[in-house]
């Protein structure tokens, strides 16, 4: 049976990814999560016999040592971090602690049996945009932000392990994963739950910053392909949509779509980390999932078919 760690499996789409992973019973799947921002309501369904799930801490040593050494996994996703733009803005030391996790992690993996480490880095390290569409290759990282910092010292190190020890990676840089289970510090999310009670939708700035969404599924899909058939070794892909959306069509559109009578409210511009535009080169991924990615409007009807957001 091959084992696998998924940390931060308690998240959004570290939980997707453990329920995805779990449904081949080739697998035996250890999910860490601390649950500072994760839920035991995403872990996979106890149908399921081959997987455990462990409250654990990966940026303290002693205990996600003593769950590696003992379980000698085959394969890593490590999920686990901070997240959130609001959350990560005001706990710029805690971001920064995920740093440890990140070493932990690696040096456990390359004095241990894994075969490789995948690691969830993020859009984010682009920073404010140089060029687009964002390139793997040749698009430069402006990230300024902690949270994007911490993302881009966690890509370095991942290299650093394989050029040193010859640790095998992947790294997926995520644009703006959504999905039924994502908690309301995501835009998607929070503008759903308020559309559906009627509330005021609050857009920082005048909403014409734009972003690229990509359906939980077209992500988790995409990975789990790069697991099983050993592609993108010590290399890095853009996970995400390539259509750009304004934040206020994106608004205008649930509110349309849900028949609410939600206002729009602006907010102030955020100082630092809410960019003006992002989109990725997602060729890579194109040519991987080998499918049409799901559509926004799609998406928010996948959403809306989940007890969390059905009226």
């Amino acid at each position: 049976m091959i084992k696998i760690l998924v940390t931060g499996g308690a998240g959004n789409v570290g939980g997707a990814l453990a329920r995805k992973l779990v449904e081949n019973p080739s697998y035996f799947v250890v999910i860490v999560d601390n649950l500072s921002t994760g839920s035991k309501s995403k872990l996979p369904s106890k149908e399921f016999s081959n997987w455990s799930f462990i409250n654990c801490d990966v940026n303290n040593y002693t205990s996600i040592s003593e769950i590696m050494l003992v379980n000698q996994f085959d394969f890593v996703f490590h999920y686990a971090a901070v997240v959130g733009v609001k959350r990560t803005q005001e706990n710029p030391i805690m971001v920064l602690d995920d740093i440890q996790g990140i070493k932990n992690v690696l040096q456990l993996s390359k004095n241990s049996s894994v075969k490789r480490v995948f690691f969830s880095s993020s859009s984010e390290v682009y920073g404010e945009p140089v060029e687009l569409p964002q390139n793997e290759e040749t698009t430069p990282l402006n990230s300024r932000v902690p949270y994007a910092v911490v993302k881009n010292v966690g890509e370095s190190f991942f290299r650093s392990y394989f050029k040193t020890y010859g640790l095998p990676f992947t790294i997926f840089r995520f644009f703006n994963t959504y999905g039924p289970n994502q908690s309301e510090d995501f835009v998607i999310a929070k503008f759903l739950k308020a559309a559906l009670n009627g509330d005021d939708i609050t857009i920082y700035g005048d909403g014409s910053q734009t972003r690229t969404f990509c359906y939980v599924d077209d992500n988790i899909n995409t990975c789990v392909k790069i697991l099983e058939d050993n592609l993108m070794m010590n290399d890095v892909i853009n996970i995400g949509g390539a259509k750009e959306y304004k934040i206020l069509d994106v608004a205008k559109l649930i509110i349309e779509k849900l028949n609410s009578k939600s206002k729009i409210i602006h907010l102030p511009a955020l100082k630092d980390g809410d960019m003006t535009r992002r989109m990725p080169d997602n060729t890579k991924m194109i040519n991987i999932i080998k499918n049409e990615l799901i559509s926004l409007d799609q998406g928010l009807d996948l959403m809306m078919k989940h007890p969390d957001y059905s009226n």
